[in-house]
């Protein structure tokens, strides 16, 4: 999700500059919803709807259930079809904006002469796969996005703000979801991160929402499959006065567009929050926040001077990262809520 998120600001600002062009895009079907909504018909180019504004044709990859059983014939029957499909395009050229050996090898399937990585991806082995290397200077994820998409045609793309679909049917929900609390300032809280050395501890984020609560804030706790154990804890720490979600990412957006503040770790929702021009505050340990921080809205991030980089996935959280207190995600968070109603 946070690929993806990174990866709009670019893409958008390729469309604004070339607006007749098509534009692909290959995604993991569970993040579709960040490019198109549900029963969209794809983008008219003479007249961009909200629902799909910047693809014009979505490829679907399911690269993880492939990576489970790559050798099962559902998956090789897969593989093919999206082989086909991608070659059929003929495309002039191909961004590969993650980096990665499994997203090379994607944009290998496609046949195109024409396939641009970074010369330093995340996974350097993804490198060898590239016909052309952009060596890139951003400091930020997004700024290298944005030099490899200008490499496509020599452009000079500035970061704008990312296009997302508009889902008429989640836009309602989340119109009457706020309703229910008499349009009370909400503030969205994840404590799930992609694995345990990003992830603050619960009772902490428990511990913020009690104050939040305080204040007169209605606190909401998103959190991912599996993560549900988090949630409960939170809930503990507040007397069940938190209120979880239990949506679809649709939803997520849409109820995202509508809240005062977001609070998360490095992942998924926060990014989300960023692309949507929501104030955030970031509780960094392990990933560089200059890297991969928030960015394009207004942010506080917290992270200890004894925090280093290092993307080892250990389950427990970072010693840094615990240095962070409660008090100091609230001051960070009131500093920012009193910014926003100024």
């Amino acid at each position: 999700m946070g690929d993806i998120l990174h990866a709009l600001p670019a893409i958008t600002a390729l469309r604004m500059a070339h607006p007749s062009w098509r534009i692909d895009w290959v995604v993991e079907p569970r993040w579709r919803a960040l490019l198109s909504s549900p029963g969209s018909s794809g983008r008219d180019a003479s007249q961009p709807t909200p629902a799909q504004p910047l693809v014009d044709q979505i490829h679907p990859a399911p690269t993880k259930d492939w990576g489970r059983s790559p050798l099962s014939g559902k998956t090789l029957h897969e593989i093919n079809i999206l082989r086909k499909a991608l070659r059929a395009e003929a495309y002039d050229a191909v961004l590969d904006l993650q980096g990665a050996i499994r997203s090379a090898v994607v944009a290998r399937m496609t046949g195109c002469q024409r396939l641009i990585g970074e010369a330093r991806p995340r996974e350097q082995a993804a490198s060898w796969l590239f016909t052309e290397r952009v060596a890139t200077c951003g400091a930020h994820v997004i700024e290298q996005d944005l030099e490899l998409a200008s490499s496509v045609a020599g452009d000079e793309l500035e970061p704008v703000r990312p296009w997302l679909p508009v889902n008429p049917v989640a836009e309602a929900w989340a119109d009457e979801f706020m309703l229910r609390f008499a349009n009370q300032p909400a503030v969205l809280i994840n404590p799930g991160a992609g694995w345990g050395a990003k992830r603050w501890p619960a009772e902490r984020y428990g511990a913020v929402a009690r104050g939040l609560i305080h204040q007169g804030f209605r606190v909401l706790v998103n959190t991912g499959p599996g993560e549900e154990p988090l949630v409960d804890v939170i809930r503990t720490e507040t007397d069940d006065a938190v209120t979880p979600l239990i949506g679809n990412l649709d939803q997520l957006i849409a109820l995202t567009r509508r809240i005062t503040l977001a609070i998360a770790g490095d992942t998924g929702p926060l990014h989300l929050a960023c692309a949507l021009g929501r104030p955030v505050v970031g509780i960094y340990g392990p990933t560089d926040p200059s890297r991969n921080g928030p960015y394009g809205t207004r942010f506080k991030v917290l992270r200890s001077p004894e925090s280093r980089r290092d993307h080892t996935r250990y389950e427990s959280p970072e010693a840094g990262l615990l240095t962070i207190t409660p008090e100091e995600v609230l001051q960070a968070a009131s500093q920012l809520l009193a910014e926003e109603t100024a």
